[in-house]
């Protein structure tokens, strides 16, 4: 995609963190923003800022994506620019998260990415044209803690997932860009469920700075027009995979002995 602008983006979870950033910084390309969320307060502000249209809805419910579709159509009579970007995570030890808890986060967080390619694919297919982002995390990349097992896990379903849209769609003129966020200065961990007695939640490492979110949206912005795949927020982190492939158990060791 050689242009941003008048190009329209759908980006969900907009009302805060990487995804408000992100349609701030597709607008300030000249894009045309539909800010989906829940939360009704956050995306008003962003539409009100933006000229943008605010949809509220839940991403885990099947039906919710066709209607953001129609929306969108229906305001700017194109969508050039998915972004999945919505994420939660809970906290608690393996054996103390509830199956209702692993569900919820399921229908979130990986669902959601499902729901949002059975409303879009067809339409950018259609089209011929377009570009897909969906935000994955440093968690779905290489395991770093057990105290967000269902999260971890769902990131790392997007990140197959993104890579397998990948395969299919850049052969027909349809970009895809896979954001790996690592330490960022989000709320996601604000109100996040404890199961047990719960658990310190582990970062990937002190080698990883905390990042403000505007940094993030402008990466996002150059991966669609450079048509660029991975897109990690910490370039460095390419070190961390490469140890782990070299030796897994001795990976899983250093892990084990790390202290944060």
């Amino acid at each position: 995609m050689d242009t941003l602008r008048d190009k329209v983006a759908v980006i969900t979870g907009a009302a805060s963190g990487i995804g408000r950033a992100t349609a701030v910084s597709l607008a300030g390309h000249g894009a045309r923003i539909v800010a989906v969320d829940r939360n009704t307060a956050g995306i008003t502000a962003l539409a009100d800022e933006l000229d943008a249209l605010a949809v509220t809805t839940d991403v885990a419910d099947p039906s919710a994506f066709n209607a953001v579709r129609d929306r969108a159509l229906s305001r700017f009579g194109r969508v050039d620019i998915v972004m999945n970007n919505v994420g939660v995570l809970t906290n608690g030890l393996p054996q103390d998260i509830p199956v209702h808890e692993w569900r919820r986060i399921i229908d979130i967080n990986l669902m959601s990415v499902v729901y949002s390619n059975e409303a879009f694919l067809p339409l950018l297919l259609e089209q011929g044209e377009g570009h897909i982002v969906t935000t994955a995390s440093f968690a779905g990349l290489f395991t770093y803690s057990y105290d967000r097992m269902p999260y971890a896990a769902t990131k790392a379903a997007i990140v197959q997932i993104t890579e397998g849209l990948a395969l299919y769609l850049r052969p027909k003129n349809i970009g895809v860009s896979l954001l790996c966020p690592g330490p960022v200065l989000t709320d996601i961990a604000t109100a996040v469920p404890t199961f047990g007695a719960g658990t310190a939640l582990r970062t990937p490492g002190t080698q990883y700075e905390l990042l403000d979110p505007a940094t993030v949206g402008d990466l996002v912005a150059d991966a669609i027009l450079r048509n660029r795949f991975f897109v990690p927020t910490h370039p460095h982190v390419v070190e961390d995979l490469r140890r782990r492939v070299d030796d897994w158990d001795a990976y899983l060791d250093h892990q084990i002995s790390r202290e944060s």
